[in-house]
């Protein structure tokens, strides 16, 4: 293909916001970006853009906002633009109709090595059950959740320590250095589609507030696998007499041994969790030590009993 690529590109969060600038930055300027409406954010409840808006705002490119993809005069406005190409970053998924639009297909980023972890929330997930390896997977979309041909994957490693945060950071770099070698084999038409086993599939459902209540009867590992998810977002919690504690970072030990007074050293499955920072709802972040010391509370703590 001689002629310029035109692309429409389609997301709302920080997570899309370096595909989008490797795309401008790689002369891959999209003709139109797709985005979610502006919403009151933070404290003060500012009208603010989503970080994808406020991109396509900062390179100049025609931005288009909607709740829906369903909605007529979106899809009507899309068709319009003539477009070669959709590519979708962490955005909503595409209704049947609008995937006949672009003349070559719709790609999308996603956070995970496919066909494992899809839907909505891949790090987490991935994360929650202790994968030491994660990445991300450049595909072309079909009526399926994460299901159509494969153009190319990347691998990197998940540290022991580390967060979703950490990790997100890195799969979203990670994805579009993806993006921009997927993008030059569409334009020179030079890729082969690798389909997917379904053998190896698992789910990454969207995380609701129960997901991240901690199940005090599991493993420690288990455990501080799933603090290491959902930090910093959503949260791990339990509760402390009756409080929402956060839990952000935790510590494993497998011996009955250690400090059997200290309130934040808690028994689970076959050894202990010690919760090292914590959060009591509306108060500040603290290492264990401190908020131990300025703690006048029951030392009642509890968790959920089934399993995540």
């Amino acid at each position: 293909m001689s002629d310029p690529l035109r692309i429409v590109f389609m997301g709302s969060p920080d997570f899309a916001v370096s595909s989008l600038d490797a795309l401008v930055g790689n002369g891959f300027k999209p003709v139109a970006v797709v985005t979610g409406p502006d919403k009151r954010r933070g404290r003060g409840g500012v009208l603010s853009p989503t970080p994808v808006k406020a991109c396509a705002i900062s390179h100049h490119l025609h931005v288009i906002e909607t709740d829906s993809l369903k909605d007529p005069a979106t899809q009507s406005a899309l068709a319009a633009l003539r477009p070669d190409l959709f590519v979708v970053v962490a955005f909503k998924i595409l209704p049947k109709a609008l995937l006949s639009v672009p003349k070559i297909g719709s790609i999308n980023v996603h956070a995970s090595l496919l066909p494992k972890y899809r839907g909505a929330a891949p790090i987490h997930w991935a994360i929650a059950n202790g994968e030491t390896e994660t990445g991300v997977t450049i595909f072309f979309l079909n009526e399926g959740i994460d299901t159509g041909g494969i153009l190319l994957s990347r691998r990197t490693p998940i540290g022991p320590d580390e967060t979703t945060g950490d990790v997100y950071e890195r799969l979203a770099m990670l994805g579009s250095e993806a993006l921009i070698e997927a993008i030059h084999q569409i334009r020179l038409g030079e890729y082969t589609l690798l389909e997917q086993n379904e053998a190896g599939s698992c789910g990454a459902p969207k995380i609701f507030p129960d997901d991240t209540f901690l199940n005090l009867d599991a493993e420690p590992e288990t455990i501080r696998n799933h603090v290491r998810a959902f930090n910093p977002f959503p949260g791990a919690w339990v509760l402390l007499d009756g409080k929402k504690l956060m839990i952000h970072r935790t510590e494993v030990s497998h011996a009955d041994s250690g400090d059997v007074s200290d309130p934040l050293r808690i028994r689970a499955g076959s050894g202990h969790i010690r919760f090292t920072e914590v959060q009591l709802e509306g108060k500040s972040r603290l290492a264990a030590t401190d908020f131990i010391r300025g703690y006048n509370g029951k030392w009642v703590i509890q968790g959920k009993k089934e399993y995540i």
